[in-house]
């Protein structure tokens, strides 16, 4: 019988992450659909009794820590040192982890120390005649493939936004603390800076995802640019919605052709067939033309609407569940006017 280890860690303030919540419902329910195979928890982190305690109810049978200052920041021979000890002190056939950035830099050296597997970027589990599989995309997400593998202990990392976060699970947690010795660094935390809120622009947790395209860069009704009001009315609506920002392709690549482009826009904003596929709950695509790189990028996303002034847009066309056909610039005015009161 599979043995599964649950592998997660807290935050810098000592709470888990969302995706650790989402992950753990899809462990507990792959669990049961194996036979009621054992799944063990693995904590790594600072404090780590309150974070047990918030999802003592999860039906795992024993909660496994390595705690303590050296382990509550990230950095990779630490957790590589504590995740090693969770894996091989709980015995686990099947390792299921969020794919956090702290543990997916992490993981794939941990599989070589245990002489084991790994899969990453995985957006779903199932139980097959007794045995896990997973589900992935591949071809710039064009294709989903289910595999398994018969090599143990099994590495799965898990993308966030593809399952409901578990909840009232909450309890009273035994936490078993394994005592591991940091191992030798070359590298001091000294402290975390993030950017404001009003610089961010990529918000994976955001519920709505705001996509600009070229459009508003190019000539208006009047004849002329409005590239200024354009970032004003973007910045505006990202300040006031906290929405996670998406560009088209053809309007990062503007920024190599010599043309006006979007101050705050980058090649990291880009979503679609060269770009990113995010998962957020709802998507607004604005001024953007293109299929391809939508029917890709926005694949999922649950809800998606687009404002564009042409009605037989190849993207808008059986690709939005909602088509404003109307001005960018004139609905984004009255959406942040909106927001302002």
């Amino acid at each position: 019988m599979e043995r599964i280890l649950f592998l997660t860690h807290t935050d810098s303030s000592g709470v888990l992450p969302k995706a650790t919540l989402e992950v753990l419902g899809a462990a507990s329910e792959l669990a049961r659909d194996l036979g009621g195979a054992p799944l063990v928890v693995g904590l790594v982190g600072g404090e780590l009794q309150a974070a047990a305690d918030s999802i003592a109810g999860c039906g795992a049978e024993s909660f496994l820590a390595v705690s303590g200052d050296e382990f509550s920041v990230s950095r990779y021979a630490t957790d590589a040192a504590a995740a090693e000890a969770l894996v091989r002190k709980s015995e686990a056939t099947l390792v299921i982890v969020p794919a956090t950035s702290r543990f997916s830099r992490t993981m794939p050296g941990l599989a070589q120390r245990v002489d084991g597997r790994i899969d990453t970027h995985v957006t779903a589990l199932h139980a097959e005649a007794g045995a896990p599989q997973v589900e992935r995309w591949y071809y710039r997400q064009r294709m989903v493939a289910r595999l398994s593998r018969e090599v143990r202990p099994w590495f799965v990392l898990i993308d966030s936004g593809v399952f409901p976060a578990i909840d009232g699970v909450a309890g009273s947690a035994s936490l078993e603390k394994l005592a591991v010795e940091p191992p030798a660094t070359r590298t001091q935390v000294v402290g975390e800076q993030a950017a404001t809120a009003e610089a961010q622009t990529i918000r994976p947790d955001a519920p709505l995802l705001f996509v600009a395209g070229a459009g508003w860069t190019k000539r208006q009704a009047d004849g002329q640019t409005h590239l200024p009001e354009a970032e004003q009315l973007i910045l505006d609506f990202l300040g006031k919605s906290q929405a996670s920002l998406g560009s088209s392709k053809s309007l990062v690549d503007q920024s190599g052709e010599g043309e006006a482009v979007l101050s705050f826009m980058s090649h990291m904003n880009q979503v679609g067939q060269t770009g990113s596929t995010p998962r957020h709950p709802k998507g607004l695509a604005t001024c953007c033309h293109g299929e391809e790189p939508h029917v890709v990028g926005w694949r999922f996303i649950k809800e998606r609407r687009a404002v564009n002034l042409d009605p037989g847009c190849g993207w808008a066309q059986g690709k939005a569940d909602v088509l404003y056909v109307a001005d960018a610039f004139q609905v984004m005015r009255k959406v942040n006017e909106l927001l302002r009161s």
